[in-house]
Parts: C-alpha cells; structure tokens; sequence
C-alpha cells in the first residue's frame, strides 16, 4: 500500500502557526532616500547585511523617492535605521 502525501491545506496547516508567529515579530520600513547609484548601496552593505536585526533590505534606483525598504525585527526601530543612514552621508526620512 503506498502512502500518501498530506495535501496542500495540511501543509498550510502544519506551518501556519509558526509562519504567524514570525511574521507578527516583523517590521517594514519603507524610507525616502537620495541613494542613487550602487557606490552608495555598497556604503549601506555593510551596515545592513551584518545588523541583526535585519533580515532583509533593498532599495529602488528607479523609484523618483529612492526607496529604501528595510525588513527587521521588532527591536529595531525606523529612526534607528534613518539615523544610521543619515550617519553614512545619506538623506533618509519615511515615506508618507
């Protein structure tokens, strides 16, 4: 007898309580900037790819407000990240 695979909805089942739990600790920061050129992308690397609490940022060169989007945890706050790239050189304000 073979055995068979749990359908899709179960799977969804199985993980959803940790996918909420996850995405509840999860903030997004959406952020107008001047970055304008991958040399400034690469000044703010080091910054947001060691930070811990980031999980993951990108930021829109084609975008007339520059956008920076950056994922994180709870603990870090918007104006933590616009001060730290204020520090770098960088205008940085939310995006209203």
């Amino acid at each position: 007898m073979q055995k068979s695979h749990p359908s899709t909805k179960n799977i969804k089942q199985m993980i959803s309580p940790f996918y909420h739990k996850r995405k509840r600790n999860i903030s997004i920061h959406i952020l107008k900037t001047n970055i304008n050129n991958k040399t400034a992308i690469n000044t703010l690397k080091l910054l947001f790819n060691t930070h811990p609490d980031v999980i993951k940022w990108s930021v829109d060169l084609e975008d007339v407000d520059k956008v920076l989007r950056v994922e994180t945890t709870k603990n870090l706050t918007g104006d933590a990240i616009i001060k730290d790239v204020i520090a770098r050189g960088f205008y940085c304000e939310p995006l209203v």
